[in-house]
């Protein structure tokens, strides 16, 4: 199986379970489950090729000239989270299938769950690290929607929100400290930034990379001072909890510092950053965690130290301790899923996880308590379990560390106190849940054993640490090694995972730990009995969550305040301010960069041009002076300003952009017209007023000074821009590729469709995105009642038999009295306009035209029909579907650039196929033609869809009077009726 599809694959079984219905869990489940098993096995199955330092990579050309390609690759450490991500993973799909109760939409949580393990997969394996940091962002969003999945409690919300705002924040550090790593190195490739660690730590940049990519990497796997948002994030269902607190999402911290430990590792900085770091989480999350009530905040907390403790062995620049960090990756993951789980059983079966109500379910329970306690062994490091081995390297290579005098002698204390809390917090998790009296009666529900499935991830887990702690090195052995290597740069130190290396200071250290771990916990359960530990003791001031809210409350006051001082509902305040803005900030460039014209001669004067530009600057100048008073003829002047930039194009022998400009120009007088139309109306009065109003040297004599500076600052900017030489023009290249490589003579629809083809798709992206965003909020617009009124008005005058156009009878067809003529040729006419599209369609790879004009000239021939028939008309007769085809037309541009990458090619690259027909002969079909069908698609769909959700509003207020007619007239009867019986 590809790479790639070890990464696509779970995408798809997300969309797939999407669309199941909510009544089948079962088939939900399966379909999750045999993903992440079949993922599973086949990054088992190519085990056995990246073994002895060989790497797998498949590389797909996306921006070769950028160095941004498609890259996915396969080395031991990555092949350890593929293992992890799907193998844990189909271990909670099993769990979850019997966690989940009937109510719960389980369509939803197997499709968020499909998709943030694809998003884990697409992070392990990229072997780009642009790419590498896309997937993290989807990590981070579709963590989110699985935290917050019982979205109808408040504590999910708030730490799905804390936890997508937090990591983020730490995923756009992490592209900008990825970008500065790419500037040092030349490449984003991970290959290439792998090998040249000495490059990038010579660097002035090195620090400035440093600190971005560790803020990426410490959001992520909750260390200090960002520890805070993970023990929030377990309002979400505990098989969320199982996978994202102990295999997946906060081991992309470390997974991200172990990936660029060749890369970053060996400075004083990196040691300092990070080591003390994790020293500091390793300690305060274990701390912590001995106080807490709720058994997933006691593991919440543990699993902040443990990232600390696996950070810190990272930061000590030892190959030895990156080794011991990658052998308690594994071992923590196995450990934590299983307590996780068995807590999960206990909510479940008894109702509740606070531990004070809890005791003596090893009687009630003793299956999940003998799973659950042998865990929390591992958890707390005892002896024949994997969780000794992975803390004994640990407390080894803080004893042999060589570092400053007061760090060699303070690290050793630092871990045995560590490893002390540790064994506290698993005591507690032990001996106060599953011994002492029955906590029947003092719990929602008598505890039971969960049905045998649900208990079968956690035996398997807990088997696993069981095999690996008595056989490690039958177990595990090729597995870390492989996993390792990578990490450390290729070259293994020499270590032992025998588990009795003597009698020796580490030994010492974890018996140290395991009997001032069992006296502490005594000690603080004789407080707890006595009342004397209601909170933690010092470190309760120190909310991380409320901290993080009164920051985000004092930001959201500093923008109310901005907006008090700077917002204003006024279109022509808002202008003024971002005019303002643009030319101070012109100003202060050209302060700083003077600039002077070029050498450039100027072209012979003209006068017909000349005289072209003087009507359009009147006409500019008298659209401004009659927006205030005649808004109709403001547009038509508008209008004559436009005409004229065509006519300049043409001059400059610009065809596509004069067609393209003639066609935006009567699109956009449709859409402006119909946008007066919910204007309030002005009369003789107001028209007035404003006359008056006017002063010559007061704020009309601002905004003409104002806007005169600004208009007189583009001129001279286009006037030094076209009176300079450029020797490096890319003109050439595009006239001298457009016809042997994109197979097209008109040089500006070949760079469309092809040289700048990703640059088109995006602008088609945002055509279709803002046309939803139109549509969706004129759903939700209510005229104003002075605008609903006026078809009252009219109504009126029809009923006097003034007007018949608003007569109820011919509501469905406005084409009637002085419109029927138009009407007749308007419908003639759309059939000859269609064929004008085609041909503009047809021609435009090799003459002007192409799918954006073709667009606009079908959607103008079909504006018409609903400007003189009116919409119910057109609509009754027409569908259209704008939706269906702004989503054809992105599916179709978005198929053609993929099938490139299909075929090995860059995205969107041309391809040029001959086809012999019996009539017509030998005919070329690019691919460039499918995607020009798209543009031309979306931009039918997205301005039919501008333009029909503003008609609508009309008919919204035509049948608003309709309604307001029958009430007044159902109430004249009933007035008329009361009379009448009095």
């Amino acid at each position: 199986m590809s790479l790639a599809l070890l990464v696509l694959i779970p995408f798809i079984g997300s969309v797939l379970a999407m669309f199941m219905p909510s009544n089948a869990r079962n088939r939900e489940a399966t379909l999750a489950g045999l993903i992440a098993l079949g993922c599973a096995i086949q990054a088992a199955w190519l085990f056995p090729q990246i073994t002895g330092g060989q790497v797998l990579r498949e590389e797909y050309l996306w921006l070769p000239t950028l160095g941004v390609n498609l890259v996915f690759r396969l080395d031991g450490f990555a092949w350890l989270f593929c293992m992890l991500v799907t193998g844990i993973g189909a271990l909670v799909v099993l769990y979850a299938r019997y966690y989940l109760s009937a109510s719960d939409p389980a369509p939803r949580f197997f499709a968020f769950f499909l998709a943030f393990m694809g998003s884990m997969m697409g992070v392990v394996l990229s072997g780009n690290l642009v790419q590498m940091v896309l997937f993290w962002e989807l990590t981070s969003l579709f963590s989110f929607l699985l935290i917050g999945y019982w979205h109808h409690r408040k504590d999910a919300r708030r730490g799905a929100r804390m936890a997508l705002t937090v990591t983020g924040a730490g995923g756009l550090a992490l592209l900008a400290g990825v970008l500065v790593l790419g500037r040092i190195v030349g490449s984003y490739d991970l290959d290439v930034v792998l090998a040249s660690g000495p490059q990038i730590l010579a660097h002035p940049l090195y620090p400035v990379a440093l600190v971005l990519v560790l803020l990426g990497a410490f959001t992520k796997s909750a260390q200090f001072p960002f520890h805070f948002w993970l023990p929030r994030a377990m309002a979400a269902p505990t098989p969320i909890s199982a996978y994202l607190h102990s295999a997946t999402m906060v081991k992309l911290g470390v997974f991200l510092m172990a990936r660029l430990w060749p890369a970053l590792a060996g400075s004083e900085l990196w040691f300092w950053l990070v080591g003390g770091a994790g020293a500091i989480t390793l300690l305060l999350g274990a701390y912590v965690a001995m106080f807490q009530r709720d058994l997933k905040a006691l593991l919440a907390y543990s699993t902040i130290s443990h990232l600390g403790l696996i950070t810190l062995l990272l930061g000590l620049n030892s190959p030895m301790a990156a080794v011991a960090a990658v052998f308690h990756i594994m071992n923590h993951a196995t450990f934590k899923a299983s307590l996780f789980m068995a807590a999960g059983i206990i909510d479940h079966e008894s109702g509740t996880r606070d531990i004070r109500k809890l005791s003596g379910l090893l009687k009630l329970m003793p299956i999940t308590g003998l799973l659950a306690i042998i865990a929390s062994a591992s958890m707390a490091g005892v002896p024949l379990l994997n969780g000794f081995l992975s803390k004994e390297m640990f407390f080894a290579e803080t004893v042999f560390l060589a570092s400053t005098p007061w760090v060699d002698r303070s690290l050793p204390v630092l871990a045995t106190i560590a490893g002390i809390f540790s064994v506290a917090y698993s005591a507690r998790f032990v001996f106060d849940v599953f011994f002492g009296p029955s906590c029947i009666g003092a719990v929602p529900k008598p505890p039971h054993e969960p049905p045998h499935w649900m208990r079968v991830p956690v035996e398997l887990l807990v088997l696993a640490c069981l095999i690996v702690g008595v056989v490690p090195e039958w177990s595990v052995g090729p597995m870390l090694a492989a996993a390792a290597a990578p990490v450390v740069g290729g070259t293994l130190p020499e270590y032992s995972l025998a588990i009795w290396h003597g009698f020796n200071l580490p030994l010492v250290m974890s018996l140290v730990a395991l009997a001032g771990g069992a006296a502490l916990y005594l000690l603080q359960r004789r407080r707890r009995e006595t009342g004397g530990l209601a909170h933690t003791p010092v470190l309760h001031v120190l909310d991380g969550q409320r901290i993080f809210e009164n920051l985000l409350a004092r930001l959201t006051e500093v923008g109310r305040r901005s907006r008090r001082i700077l917002a204003t509902n006024r279109l022509q305040t808002q202008l003024l301010l971002m005019v303002c803005v643009a030319l101070a900030g012109a100003g202060a460039a050209l302060w700083f960069v003077p600039a002077g014209p070029g050498e450039r001669p100027p072209l012979p004067f003209s006068p017909m041009f000349a005289m072209t530009w003087i009507i359009g600057g009147v006409c500019a100048l008298a659209a401004a002076w009659q927006a205030k008073f005649h808004r109709l003829a403001s547009l038509m002047l508008a209008a004559g300003a436009g005409l004229t930039c065509c006519l300049t194009f043409i001059w400059f022998s610009a065809p596509d952009l004069a067609l393209t400009q003639l066609v935006v120009e009567a699109v956009t007088t449709v859409l402006i017209l119909l946008g007066l139309r919910w204007l309030p109306m002005r009369n003789k009065a107001t028209v007035q007023a404003a006359r008056d109003r006017i002063r010559p040297w007061g704020r009309r004599g601002r905004d003409l000074a104002i806007a005169a500076a600004a208009g007189a600052g583009m001129a001279t900017l286009a006037w030094l821009v076209m009176t300079r030489r450029f020797p490096q023009s890319i003109s050439p290249f595009f006239l001298d590729r457009a016809l042997t490589e994109g197979g097209g003579t008109n040089v500006v629809n070949v760079m469309l469709v092809d040289f700048r083809g990703f640059d088109t798709f995006g602008e088609i992206t945002v055509l279709g995105i803002v046309a939803l965003t139109v549509y969706a909020l004129l759903r939700r617009f209510r005229p104003a009642p002075e605008s609903m009124a006026l078809p009252l008005q009219q109504r009126a005058q029809s009923d006097d038999g003034s007007s018949d156009l608003l007569n109820p009878r011919l509501a469905k067809d406005t084409a009637v009295g002085y419109l029927m003529v138009p009407a007749v040729l308007v419908r003639l006419l759309l059939p000859l306009a269609v064929l004008v599209s085609v041909y503009f369609f047809m021609r435009g790879h090799n003459a002007p035209g192409g799918g954006f004009v073709a667009g606009l000239v079908m959607s103008v021939a079909l504006l018409l029909q609903y400007i003189v028939s009116g919409t119910e008309w057109v609509e009754e007769h027409l569908r259209i579907y704008p939706r269906r085809w702004i989503a054809t037309g992105l599916l179709l541009a978005l198929a053609t650039g993929g099938g490139a990458i299909v075929m090995g090619y860059p995205f969107l690259t041309t391809h040029t196929a001959h086809v012999t027909l019996p009539v017509l002969g030998e005919l070329h079909v690019p691919s460039a033609l499918f995607f020009d069908t798209g543009v031309f698609a979306l931009v039918l769909g997205s301005t039919m869809l501008i333009l029909t959700s503003l008609a609508h509003q009309s008919v919204r207020s035509h049948r608003w009077a309709e309604e307001h007619e029958e009430r007044a007239a159902e109430a004249r009867a009933a007035l008329s009726t009361s009379h009448g019986d009095t």
